[in-house]
């Protein structure tokens, strides 16, 4: 009986992981060696000026596909590197920007009197491109580490307040009654009450501001330079080096998705299914 039960689950596991691998993986892949050969054909035929597919593979595979960590000092090192560096400033950016965010969309989505004496300059903020911020960051920071942390800082934090405030504004009615009942006052009200039925909301902030964030800092370190994926990319086109500017943005694009499918995963952990 147990090893019938066990062949069971094996069959079943089986067909899960079968069924995931035709329907996830396979598409993707068949639209990549599409895309691969219609790239390399277009080339071929003199129509795009630019590397074929497998040009670039020929001129980045040593050291860039094969050896990402390589650091020969100053700012030539290995594209795992420049990846790390910029995450390291997304990571402080994008925690000071959650922090502040939520805090303050809390305390906006509060107060209706506050709400609406903020609201307007906030919605005039968060249209200013981010590299529009990165002067006036360099101005009064002096340094060009510290000005793309804000500029990310500056990016992210919009999405998170305006989200978590609406999450706030939209806390059904029966949870108050429930509060009132309960006599749920200050931290009580807060922790069991407001906070869980805003993290969805919160959490489709974090999603927006994640990804803003990475777009930030590889726009930013373009002009403020060092190490890091953008100042590469540039340095790159500023030596013609095509290839290598194709196989960064590769890594810009595979880390961006990286960072968005981690914070849904957070979200699928945390959020109840009910509100998701």
């Amino acid at each position: 009986m147990t090893a019938t039960l066990d062949r069971s689950r094996k069959n079943l596991q089986q067909k899960a992981i079968a069924k995931f691998i035709v329907k996830k993986v396979i598409p993707p892949i068949v639209a990549i060696a599409i895309f691969a050969v219609i790239w390399q054909l277009l080339v071929m035929a003199g129509v795009l000026n630019l590397p074929s597919p497998t040009t670039v593979i020929e001129e980045t595979w040593d050291p860039y596909i094969i050896n990402p960590f390589f650091d020969n000092g100053g700012t030539d090192k290995g594209l795992a590197l420049q990846i790390l560096a910029s995450l390291g400033r997304v990571a402080i950016g994008f925690s000071l920007s959650a922090i502040v965010g939520i805090t303050l969309g809390i305390l906006i989505g509060s107060n209706e009197f506050v709400y609406n004496a903020v609201d307007p300059i906030f919605q005039v903020l968060r249209t200013v491109p981010p590299l529009a911020w990165l002067p006036l960051s360099l101005a009064a920071l002096q340094q060009s580490n510290p000005s793309a942390i804000f500029v990310i800082f500056i990016t992210a934090i919009w999405p998170i307040i305006i989200n978590t405030t609406v999450g706030v504004q939209q806390l059904p009615q029966d949870y108050r009654n429930v509060a009132r009942v309960l006599k749920l006052r200050g931290s009580k009200y807060f922790f069991k009450i407001l906070f869980p039925a805003t993290v969805p909301y919160i959490f489709t902030g974090l999603r927006i501001g994640i990804g803003l964030s990475w777009l930030a800092i590889v726009a930013a370190e373009m002009l403020v330079g060092g190490v890091g994926i953008g100042f590469f990319i540039w340095d790159a086109y500023n030596s013609s080096l095509l290839s290598q500017i194709i196989i960064a943005l590769i890594y810009v694009g595979v880390v961006g998705l990286l960072l968005d499918r981690i914070v849904a995963f957070i979200a699928s952990k945390v959020v109840p299914e009910e509100q998701r």
